[in-house]
């Protein structure tokens, strides 16, 4: 279409530049989306839910609104998705869970309101982890599958998101990150993923998994896109307790400034030497520090605090959160969960009070000594997203806990602590499957660690690849 490049391969800004230009419609894009939803997405199970009619509507109107001077901003006739657990009104919102089947939101999440204010035209609800937690082949839905090789999986617990976007069916797709399943979904479909600030993009209408862990954030094509997906959701909302009364930035301000005189923590430590860790992936972050370094960033090792304690501390305030949340409909209809859905949760019926609150005074001293720290000193941390590939969706555990590590991700400890993180593809191994490198900021810094994903994201040029998938033969 431009330059030889299909609609879906082109960023969001050039995108709009087409739409405010008269090259191409918003009622162009939702088709093009829409007919490589229907082409493709039986190979992936990325959607729970089409939304063709809506999508239909919400162009029309795009157009109609640019044809009449009316300009809501850089998403406006954007083609996206949901993940489904974000509150649509008047449309399903199952979280993957046979209990939600027939739930119907009578309002919008927040941020589905801001996305709609703004312009973007709504294709669908994606695949989840049931409760954004738990998977298996006992739900409603069946499992989101990788788009680079679909006998692997997706990620945690933004499946469809992940899946979604790596396939080039929508540039921007919106997650939620408990643990990491905005960033673990984004480096093993070889796409970007943003944790923003814990606050910063509002909660409200996105169904819980755990209160002062979980972020909402997005997975796009590209760190730009991301960019001008955060200049559109962040912000601060009364309607949400946790939400920061932050003045809003524009995230796409120093995405080409590059890394000269950037200070680089590179956290070796946090991954080299797990267990489980893929030589492959131990390279491709050492060589994503030495390419930061040859563009003038100032790149040093540096040390963590123990991952083990992030991990442990993360996971008892989760499974309370959770317990808490779920509680009722556990004692009344425990059937109608997965079956690993619901042994993680029940889990926390076996946490006390002491546990909790040792697991939060310890979370806080975990923060200090990351910001007063390593990000005191440093601008930027990297370390790795994936500890390796994408694992087979066959060796996903039957029972929680599983016997070994099946998801390893180095995600948890900034959900801790609330930091913004990005993960950046990397490069795939030897097999074809996506690696990432994660960027870690300090609180409310989005714009510095977009800065660094987008100059890295430039240089190692693989943004631009597509897997190959054809048609599913079973759609019709």
């Amino acid at each position: 279409m431009n330059g030889g490049h299909e609609v879906h391969e082109l960023p969001i800004t050039e995108l709009g530049t087409l739409l405010r230009a008269g090259a191409v419609t918003a009622i162009d894009l939702a088709e093009h989306t829409l007919n490589r939803i229907h082409a493709i997405d039986g190979r992936i199970d990325s959607f729970i839910l089409v939304t063709a009619e809506r999508a239909m509507a919400d162009a029309s109107r795009a157009d109609a609104e640019l044809a009449a001077g009316v300009d809501r901003g850089p998403l406006h006739g954007i083609p996206y998705a949901l993940k489904d657990i974000y509150a649509t009104a008047g449309i399903r919102t199952t979280c993957n869970s046979r209990l939600l089947l027939d739930n119907i939101p009578a309002e919008d999440s927040e941020v589905q309101t801001r996305l709609a204010r703004g312009g973007g035209v709504l294709v669908g609800k994606l695949n989840t982890a049931e409760f954004a937690l738990g998977g298996g082949t006992d739900l409603p839905f069946p499992q989101a599958r990788n788009p680079w090789n679909t006998e692997h999986f997706t990620g945690t617990s933004s499946t469809g998101s992940g899946a979604a976007v790596g396939a080039g069916l929508v540039r921007l797709a919106m997650g939620s990150d408990t643990g990491g399943s905005i960033r673990s979904p984004a480096c093993h479909c070889g796409v970007v993923g943003l944790k923003p600030t814990y606050g910063l993009v509002s909660r409200r209408g996105v169904y819980p998994l755990s209160f002062s862990l979980d972020h909402c954030g997005p997975i796009t094509r590209s760190v730009a896109d991301a960019a001008v997906a955060m200049d559109v959701v962040a912000g601060h909302d009364p309607g949400d307790p946790s939400s920061a009364a932050h003045s809003v930035v524009d995230h796409t301000a120093d995405l080409a400034l590059g890394v000269e005189g950037v200070r680089i923590g590179y956290a070796r430590d946090l991954f080299a030497d797990t267990p489980g860790v893929s030589p492959e992936v131990v390279a491709s972050v050492d060589a994503a520090a030495h390419l930061l370094a040859g563009l003038g960033a100032v790149v040093e090792e540096v040390r963590l605090p123990d991952f083990d304690l992030f991990k442990a501390c993360g996971r008892i305030i989760m499974l309370a959160e959770a317990f808490a949340i779920h509680e009722d409909t556990l004692r009344s209809r425990p059937l109608d969960y997965g079956r690993y859905t619901y042994q993680r949760i029940a889990a926390g019926a076996t946490l006390s009070a002491a546990d909790l609150v040792q697991a939060q005074r310890l979370r806080r001293e975990l923060t200090v000594e990351l910001n007063n720290g390593p990000l005191a000193k440093y601008d930027v941390l990297l370390t790795t997203t994936g500890l390796a590939p994408a694992a087979r969706l066959d060796e996903f555990p039957r029972d929680w806990p599983p016997p070994g590590v099946s998801v390893a991700v180095q995600t948890a400890p900034f959900n801790v602590t609330g930091n913004p993180a990005l993960s950046v593809p990397s490069g795939f191994s030897a097999s074809g499957m996506p690696m990432g490198i994660q960027l870690v900021g300090r609180p409310f810094d989005e714009r510095t660690v977009l800065r660094v994903g987008a100059a890295f994201e430039s240089a190692v040029g693989v943004s631009h690849l597509y897997p190959r998938l054809d048609p599913a033969e079973h759609v019709t």
